[in-house]
């Protein structure tokens, strides 16, 4: 995703994109440093392609982008005709020297040919794109280095022109030293079947203020100077949270569209915020129920009987105390009388907001 966001930052500055989807080489593979990939099923690397596509047009959907599938080229072109092409530019001296194929050469699990082989596949990609294209910049991951430059060396010995690679780095956490990413277990799917928008949202909610100022210059198109002025705000005041709620906010937007952004930000302001309710529609609802705790509730329900039974206090005793005390909130608003009646007026297309304090809540749905 942040090769994605450089992407659009050099699709917004005026440059051409061409978005390139692995329909070819997802067929090998990437090598792993420890152990050789399963065979992909074609139809599975078909649907990636198709989901992958549908995921980065809606994040290109305002800049200039075509799409290209290398299977329409790796898939016609002949062993032969690649070995004379291709395969005569690189020696299997400079090809042992890259990191992932020198590591399993060295295991006792060895490398397979069509994963040694790997590297070439992805330069000759780039020769296509530059001849077809005319692109002159590939942007990828700090870990394809070493197959980004095979690109460059490709192009400069069969046209005699000059290409250019830009990576990005692993992005770190902070907070655990770990690398961010979904084999480190956290992170999130942009594929929202994966990831409902809503837990995509509270993903970004939850990050720490170590991380929050890095990830906004990353993943947002936030100005430096909106980003500096959030950096101030998390000094001035952590507990707002602001720069959280912009940084799922921007993010959501970009994956998951404005209106989805939009509807996930009431959700979880509702849930964890204690929001009231002036009103609230039907999308509004549904999240907010398939997101929160919630107990279903008969008219005219004593609030003490009401708080036992959505499980926000033990016994009747513990409620009347949590009342007094001034710690119960419906619908936002505190509630200090111990016969206080919730009633069905209260309701706003029947859900009402309950909370004990800041992070004890249910929603109660009225039967």
């Amino acid at each position: 995703f942040v090769n994605w966001m450089l992407l659009k930052h050099l699709a917004n500055a005026g440059h051409k994109i061409v978005f390139l989807v692995g329909g070819g080489t997802g067929m090998i593979g990437d090598p792993k440093s420890d152990v050789e990939r399963p065979t992909a099923d074609p139809d599975e690397v078909a649907q990636n392609v198709k989901k992958l596509r549908t995921q980065a047009e809606q994040i290109f959907t305002d800049v200039p982008i075509e799409f290209v599938n290398n299977a329409d080229w790796l898939t016609a072109v002949s062993l032969i005709e690649f070995l004379r092409d291709v395969g005569k530019n690189f020696t299997v001296n400079e090809l042992v020297k890259k990191e992932a194929i020198a590591s399993r050469m060295s295991s006792e699990n060895g490398i397979s040919y069509t994963e040694f082989a790997y590297p070439l596949l992805q330069a000759y990609d780039y020769l296509v794109l530059h001849k077809k294209y005319n692109c002159d910049l590939q942007v990828g991951g700090s870990d394809q280095w070493g197959n980004m430059v095979a690109g460059t060396d490709l192009i400069r010995r069969k046209t005699g022109a000059s290409a250019h690679v830009v990576t990005v780095p692993l992005i770190i956490d902070k907070t655990t030293g770990k690398k961010f990413g979904k084999s480190e277990g956290n992170a999130i799917w942009l594929d929202s079947d994966k990831t409902t928008p809503y837990n995509f949202y509270q993903f970004w909610l939850n990050t720490a203020d170590e991380n929050v100022i890095d990830y906004l210059k990353l993943y947002t198109l936030s100005s430096l100077a909106e980003i500096e002025e959030l950096a101030q705000e998390v000094e001035r005041n952590p507990g707002s949270r602001t720069a959280q709620k912009t940084l799922a906010f921007e993010v959501t937007k970009l994956v998951h569209g404005e209106v989805s952004a939009t509807l996930q930000r009431q959700a979880s302001e509702i849930v964890f915020g204690g929001a009231s309710l002036a009103s609230i529609n039907d999308d509004l609802r549904t999240v907010v129920l398939e997101n929160a705790p919630t107990c279903e509730i008969g008219k005219d329900s004593p609030l003490v009987e009401v708080l036992v039974m959505s499980e926000l206090a033990s016994s009747k005793r513990e409620a009347r105390t949590f009342i007094e005390s001034g710690a119960i909130k419906i619908n936002g608003e505190v509630v200090t009388d111990v016969e206080h009646i919730v009633a069905p007026v209260s309701f706003k297309n029947g859900v009402l907001p309950l909370s004990r304090g800041k992070k004890k809540f249910c929603i109660l749905v009225s039967n």
